[in-house]
């Protein structure tokens, strides 16, 4: 059983508190009973629609931290070597697709300016691409890069 710091837990205590205290100061403030009576429909409408808010958010976080473990990418190595890329210019086109300059690069991959733009160059050509974004949806297309 993992250990839990009560560090962590400390916070949304305090936030679930506290929001349970202003939802039972706003309901004892709008004179509750008469609300009920004279409102009854819209009040239950009110409480499933905040039902339904809770579970959509708990549900898009469970979803969103299921999407983030999921296993690394690995690529299309038949693809690569069909087009002969070579892992360098795999590296630059990954690098590209992470919005990554060509100094950015050069910096990243120990290598000169000169040296990506020959990269670019040789993808672009394998990919038959005239600009960045064009070798991105190819690469995408062909699953070189996630």
């Amino acid at each position: 059983m993992p250990v839990v710091s009560s560090r962590i837990l400390w916070k949304p205590a305090l936030l679930y508190g506290s929001l349970l205290a202003l939802g039972t100061l706003a309901l004892q403030w709008l004179d509750y009973q008469r609300l009920a009576r004279s409102h009854a429909g819209l009040l239950w409408d009110g409480l499933l629609a905040a039902g339904f808010l809770g579970l959509g958010i708990w549900l898009g976080v469970r979803l969103l931290a299921r999407r983030s473990s999921r296993l690394p990418f690995n690529g299309n190595p038949e693809a690569q070597a069909a087009l002969g890329i070579s892992a360098r210019e795999l590296a630059v086109l990954q690098e590209i697709a992470a919005g990554h300059s060509n100094k950015e690069i050069a910096a990243r991959l120990h290598v000169s300016p000169n040296t990506v733009k020959t990269h670019v160059a040789h993808l672009f050509g394998k990919l038959g691409a005239r600009r960045r974004t064009d070798a991105l949806r190819r690469a995408r297309e062909l699953g070189l890069v996630p």
